[in-house]
């Protein structure tokens, strides 16, 4: 049996090598011809699934080893027969991880102090839920917003969501986790468009870790020059992976769709599409997902005569380099599409190993018992 496995999924060809003879190829340049023969085929978001590309093949699974289906014509597998699957929640730790450090990191260039800040949280799924763990751990105050959970009665939690319009209004700091939809009452395609942006507190901050076009990209760039947003964090583009220069010369920071990229996420991913690939075909999921050492397992600090944010900012930073990855984007913007897109792909493909904030062990000497609950709040491990 022939599968088709985009070979930035780690594991993929041992994995899915139990089942059957693997094909690894780039996501992006998945073509028809590719996996015509293929009866699997194993993707992330970079492919997109649909007529185009299975019309005529063997394919009768397909699996995304992400948690976003904007990638998939999900109608088009339907009428096919085709089973399908993705990762939910697969990498919302990561997604967390990478909000709090770009906002500790913020407050370490700004000044900004985080704790009694107001968080708003738009979309509060599995991503969105975490980002809001992180952010209470931190100190911040959080609004969520989720209109299709806030509908559901039997969803106890969605009682203290809030209107979009409250959200816009009260936070201090905007960070987006939705799916892009584009049809329906909760359609998300421009979602924060000039006349959204212009309900902001002035001077928020906006992180857009979602879908590029979540954030009309003309209407931020308006509300960056008049300082109606302060600063923005991009990991998401309208266009990606030719994105405008000119936001990313205006962003604080940006990265090229990395966010859910610690390396637990991607494997996760790969395990979720795995066993259900292996529940398709009646076979055992015998595979054993093995994570390697993390580059740092280890950290040590001292809090003695330090504020808990000065703290946990060099602790996170440690961790996740941020900075690097946004000055890796910025070194790599070509005024050239075809080769500023190319360089956003191989960034994305040949991504550095980080770990979620579990795989670190920690130890802090003159910690208060408010600082540990902090740090293992945010998913470190106390020693």
């Amino acid at each position: 049996m022939k599968i088709v496995c985009d070979k930035n999924m780690p594991f993929a060809a041992e994995a899915f090598g139990t089942l059957g003879e693997v094909v690894l190829k780039d996501g992006r340049q998945i073509a028809a011809d590719d996996v015509r023969a293929a009866e699997l085929l194993i993707t992330r978001s970079t492919t997109r699934v649909n007529a185009g590309l299975l019309d005529g093949s063997a394919v009768r699974f397909y699996g995304s080893g992400v948690i976003g289906t904007d990638h998939i014509d999900i109608p088009y597998l339907t009428s096919r027969g085709i089973v399908w699957t993705g990762a939910p929640g697969c990498n919302a730790e990561s997604v967390a991880t990478y909000v709090t450090a770009a906002l500790l990191w913020l407050g370490g260039r700004t000044g900004l102090t985080l704790e009694g800040r107001t968080l708003g949280v738009i979309g509060v799924g599995n991503v969105g839920r975490r980002v809001c763990a992180h952010a209470r751990a931190l100190g911040l105050r959080v609004l969520a917003n989720d209109p299709p959970r806030q509908r559901d009665p039997s969803d106890a939690e969605a009682a203290a969501f809030v209107p979009l319009e409250r959200v816009l209004e009260e936070s201090d700091i905007i960070t987006c986790h939705v799916p892009l939809t584009r049809q329906g009452p909760d359609a998300t395609f421009h979602l924060l468009d000039a006349v959204r942006l212009a309900r902001l507190r002035r001077g928020a901050i906006l992180v857009n870790a979602a879908r590029g076009p979540v954030v009309e990209t003309d209407a931020l760039l308006a509300a960056l020059d008049s300082g109606q947003v302060a600063q923005a964090v991009i990991d998401c583009w309208e266009g990606e992976p030719t994105y405008r220069p000119e936001l990313l010369a205006r962003a604080a920071l940006s990265t090229p769709h990395i966010a859910g990229h610690a390396y637990e996420g991607k494997v996760n991913g790969t395990a979720i599409v795995y066993r259900r690939a292996c529940d398709f075909l009646g076979e055992p999921a015998a595979y054993p997902f093995t994570l390697p050492e993390p580059p740092r397992p280890l950290w040590r600090g001292d809090a003695a005569g330090r504020g808990d944010e000065a703290v946990l900012r060099e602790l996170v930073l440690a961790v996740y380099d941020i900075e690097a990855d946004s000055n890796r984007l910025a070194a790599s913007c070509a005024a050239d599409d075809a080769a500023r897109a190319a360089a956003f792909d191989a960034q994305r493909s040949r991504y550095p190993m980080r770990r979620e904030f579990a795989s670190t062990r920690v130890q802090v000497a003159h910690a208060s018992d408010a600082l540990l609950a902090k740090i293992a709040g945010l998913g470190f491990r106390l020693v």
